[in-house]
């Protein structure tokens, strides 16, 4: 192993809290895609859109997280949501396209926005795992696999103080082998 890999600890490959989007926990759905999409993240000159938003309390106390995935499964409206799981998966299969025809789109679009206004906190995934600032790589390595998670909450003395994602792990972990 290098010296320098014997060496990185989470707070070294961070991104700080100040330059990761959060939210509180009243936005909406809506809010908090605004919040993704006008976010861009700047890691070692790589710019890339965040995955997850951060989700806090009026106290500024961690509660959650959000993902991409979370908020469009939050903003199927309950016309869909309603019908059993096989039945969306055939009406939106390619060969059976002229069933979405019984349904408007604008009906659809409609529960759509309704849904938009649905709050993060009634969609978001409680924060269950964190990492230290000054826990190795490897111990960061092994909690995103044992929890199948890409991206971690960092705390330093209990607070919040950045977040750490699978794709600048494996980046600092490829950079000791080249």
């Amino acid at each position: 192993m290098t010296e320098r890999m014997r060496q990185i600890r989470a707070g070294d490959v961070m991104i700080p809290l100040d330059q990761y989007p959060h939210i509180p926990f009243w936005f909406t759905l809506r809010q908090a895609m605004v919040e993704m999409d006008k976010s861009q993240l700047d890691v070692a000159g790589r710019k890339s859109l965040p995955r997850v938003v951060l989700v806090f309390d009026e106290k500024y106390e961690l509660m959650g997280m959000v993902r991409r995935r979370d908020i469009m499964r939050g903003l199927e409206p309950p016309i869909l949501r309603e019908r059993p799981l096989d039945d969306r998966r055939r009406m939106f299969a390619a060969e059976h396209a002229d069933k979405i025809e019984e349904m408007s789109y604008e009906e659809i679009f409609e529960g759509v926005k309704q849904q938009a206004e649905t709050t993060v906190s009634d969609i978001m995934l409680p924060i269950e795992h964190t990492v230290d600032y000054h826990d190795h790589i490897f111990r960061v390595v092994y909690e995103m696999n044992a929890t199948g998670l890409a991206l971690l909450p960092v705390l330093r003395d209990d607070q919040v103080v950045g977040v750490i994602r699978s794709v600048d792990v494996f980046r600092e972990i490829t950079r000791a082998f080249l």
